[in-house]
């Protein structure tokens, strides 16, 4: 069975995030005009909070479907409820900190806000595609890096 290690899963994780924020603390700054430090703090804080809220809500969404289905299987409209679930209670904890950080209106932040997340779905895309790429998936369970030209290494 092909499936990703640990050590990869994990290197995914921090390349996402790295990456990530390396292109939206200054496109961020420049499209809203604040600081790149303020940005650089807006979003450091955001991925942890937001990885924080993640491993929480799981946790509760999960015990609230044992309790009520006595399972945790998901179905479309479960995860449908669980994906607004979760950026509904993310939205609530980031929008009044980051508006209070940078000193703009709730409604400016909602806008930022807006944006940074219409940049992380389509990263997410281009991300996962370009990943998958250059660290393929391998019958060994093992990823190996892919040259230029299209080897394995």
């Amino acid at each position: 069975m092909k499936t990703r290690s640990l050590s990869d899963r994990v290197r995914h994780a921090l390349m996402f995030e790295a990456i990530g924020l390396m292109i939206i603390i200054p496109a961020s700054a420049a499209l809203f005009n604040k600081p790149m430090t303020h940005m650089g703090v807006v979003g450091i804080g955001s991925a942890t909070i937001a990885t924080v809220w993640n491993f929480t809500f799981n946790i509760g969404f999960d015990r609230c479907m044992r309790k009520m289905y006595g399972h945790i299987r998901k179905s479309f409209k479960a995860r449908l409820l669980h994906t607004v679930l979760f950026e509904a209670g993310l939205l609530l904890i980031l929008l009044p900190l980051i508006a209070w950080y940078l000193n703009m209106t709730l409604l400016d932040t909602l806008v930022l806000d807006l944006a940074i997340v219409v940049f992380y779905l389509v990263y997410n895309f281009v991300f996962n595609v370009a990943y998958d790429r250059f660290f393929p998936v391998m019958a060994n369970s093992r990823p190996q890096v892919v040259s230029n030209l299209g080897e394995a290494s």
